[in-house]
């Protein structure tokens, strides 16, 4: 069973920025909303997929890191398509799509980790949550429940970083011992690789703990 993780972020948060560190053939990136990476590297990414590419290659693992970005688009594209079908069962698609992403992303191996990154809502109570369509998702679904790990991307006066502590109005946690600061910085590569030491996974790309 592999590992899933939740980015929480607004835009302009540092999600996209966060992957700067990865190298060629280390993550795969589904670029749901097809935008240019905010650096210059060149990474393994499939512009605009849709939900059936995404499961395909997750079925397929052929990486040990994978990051969905944006995965909120992928409702919100959804919804645009079928925004002229009536009922409620084009919701109760779409949270069923949503969910079997997530069913997929936790059925890779057990040396693979798959980032989650959405952008974040806010309940009645002012609580923070991962955006959705519908309330379907999150009256029978609890989203940011199936993650073992949810982080928030934020900026303060430091600068980038992700947040691994909540302060009672957020989702965000992580085990215990994983990341001893409430601030990190925003690097996703140095968090896969407190992931993989936290754990004993194997390391992002054979060889890599001989480099080292």
């Amino acid at each position: 069973m592999g590992t899933t993780v939740l980015i929480l972020g607004h835009s302009g948060s540092g999600k996209s920025t966060s992957l700067r560190n990865f190298e060629e053939g280390e993550v795969g990136i589904f670029n749901v909303a097809g935008k240019p990476l905010p650096f210059r590297k060149r990474l393994n990414k499939a512009d605009r997929p849709l939900y059936g590419t995404i499961m395909g290659s997750l079925q397929k693992n052929a990486m040990r890191a994978y990051v969905i970005d944006d995965a909120n688009y992928l409702m919100a594209f959804e919804n645009f398509r079928k925004a002229k079908e009536k009922g409620y069962d084009k919701f109760t698609d779409m949270a069923l799509h949503f969910e079997q992403l997530l069913e997929a992303a936790n059925s890779t191996n057990d040396d693979t980790i798959v980032y989650v990154l959405m952008h974040p809502d806010y309940d009645d109570a002012g609580r923070m949550k991962p955006k959705t369509i519908g309330k379907m998702l999150d009256n029978q679904l609890t989203v940011e429940g199936m993650f073992p790990i949810v982080l928030e991307a934020a900026r303060d006066e430091q600068g980038f970083c992700f947040v691994t502590k909540s302060d009672g109005t957020t989702p965000v946690k992580a085990p215990m011992g994983m990341f001893e600061e409430a601030r990190i910085d925003n690097d996703l590569k140095a968090v896969d690789s407190a992931i993989r030491e936290y754990w004993g996974m194997r390391p992002i790309v054979d060889g890599e703990q001989d480099a080292q």
